[in-house]
């Protein structure tokens, strides 16, 4: 017990279930979970059920949130994982690390530049430790991506395009709950672009310099649906008889344990509403994003992502001085629209579709003609085996890592950063240099 390494976790949402079920099970030899921090008991309540009747773990003690100095005084945790909603993972972070704890917090590292800028002065001045979880590094497919362009065959990256599509199921989420809001979120090109920036940034070994983007609300938002001829609206699921029949409602029914227990449950305390139409008012964040970013080693990237497409996925090419490098990844080839199937929690395939689908990889030297790569695809997972193999970084320590799969405080301001500066973009019309935002 003396030998092990004590935790405790401030956020008691969705994404708080990965590193709780791992401390608690897969590492409970190295690792002990001492207590929960959130400003809602009920969620703290729910996870301590679940610790108790379906990880077989005994529950923790829990604190509100403005108690969370008296939790780390009392727990005495090496380490403070950090699940808050985004825009309040500087204020943990920056506190954890002043009350002597290392950090574990989930991407994005935060929201905008002043607040990048106080964990990295607050990192620099008590010497702390903060590890951001790029899941997406780990996975095998993008592992293998790594390691072609760091053997050379593809020469020096001259320009990436890189294409990011979210479907009309996971895509839409984003638009009925707290992300939805650019405040909270920094918008998907903070939120869910900082893993594709990190990605590229790691990929091609370096950092944007100059950025400039375009990008508007489309398709979701009561504006966008009344131009399409839609004259009924709901402002959440629950209790609605229009919702019954929009697909992109989410519909909570009894069987739906988890989500009635963090959110329904839930609203009492804070009046956050997980089932908000994805067509109603109070959207100020984008569905349709253009970027364009010159990287301190003089390749370019343009970059796109749609959050209302039939299916999700992504593509990526890389352009270099000895050949073209592809790469495509379908993660869910369509979403049905029926009821049932969209309200299904996860990432479920449809009845008769393959359940995994291989990614593709091609290079093609000057000259020659195209081959396929193949990898061995891994361990299954969340996020393409990635999160098994952060989680064994996180929770045994980083052993050899000739490829840089661990992130600290560093990398996790260079991909929020590419955001920032496309947020600010998008904003003035200009193009903004990264350097201007914060002082590293």
């Amino acid at each position: 017990m003396a030998n092990k390494k004590r935790y405790v976790l401030v956020g008691t949402g969705g994404r708080s279930s990965m590193f709780l079920k791992a401390i608690v099970e897969d590492y409970k030899d190295t690792a002990e979970l001492m207590a929960l921090c959130d400003s809602n008991q009920t969620r703290m309540d729910y996870y301590n059920k679940t610790l108790k009747n379906e990880w077989k773990s005994a529950p923790v003690k829990t604190y509100k949130a403005e108690n969370f100095d008296k939790m780390v005084a009392e727990q005495k945790p090496d380490v403070v994982i950090v699940t808050t909603m985004d825009r309040t993972h500087h204020k943990y972070i920056c506190r954890a690390m002043e009350l002597g704890c290392d950090v574990i917090s989930e991407k994005p590292m935060t929201v905008d530049a002043d607040k990048c800028q106080q964990i990295i002065d607050t990192k620099e001045r008590t010497g702390r430790n903060v590890t951001v979880t790029f899941n997406y590094r780990y996975s095998p497919r993008n592992t293998k991506i790594k390691e072609i362009i760091k053997s050379g065959v593809v020469g020096d990256i001259t320009s990436v395009h890189f294409e990011w599509l979210l479907d009309t199921k996971h895509g839409a989420d984003y638009f009925r709950r707290w992300h939805r809001d650019k405040r909270n979120s920094g918008g998907l090109m903070v939120h869910k672009s900082t893993h594709h920036f990190d990605l590229v940034n790691w990929w091609i070994d370096s950092a944007p310099e100059t950025v400039f983007a375009m990008g508007d609300l489309k398709f979701y938002g009561k504006e966008n649906a009344e131009n399409r001829g839609v004259t009924d609206f709901y402002f959440r699921c629950k209790d609605s008889e229009i919702a019954k029949d929009d697909p992109f409602a989410l519909n909570v029914t009894d069987e739906d344990e988890r989500l009635i227990g963090l959110y329904l449950d839930a609203e009492k305390e804070d009046g956050y509403y997980r089932d908000k139409s994805v067509f109603g008012d109070g959207i100020n964040i984008e569905d349709n994003m253009g970027v364009m970013v010159r990287y301190k080693n003089n390749a370019v990237m343009t970059y796109a992502l749609n959050a209302h497409c039939p299916w999700e996925g992504y593509r990526v090419c890389f352009n270099g001085t000895k050949g073209r490098l592809e790469f495509n990844v379908v993660e869910k080839s369509y979403v049905s629209g029926d009821r049932e199937d969209f309200n299904q929690p996860g990432m479920r395939e449809l009845e008769g579709d393959k359940k995994e689908m291989v990614p593709e990889i091609i290079f093609q030297a000057h000259w020659e003609k195209p081959q396929v790569i193949t990898y061995e695809q891994g361990d299954k997972g969340g996020h393409g085996g990635g999160d098994v193999r952060l989680l064994n970084d996180l929770f045994l320590g980083v052993g050899e890592d000739p490829l840089g799969h661990a992130a600290g405080y560093v990398d996790g301001a260079m991909s929020i950063l590419t955001g920032i500066a496309a947020n600010k973009s998008m904003a003035t019309g200009q193009p903004v240099t990264v350097a201007d935002l914060v002082k590293l």
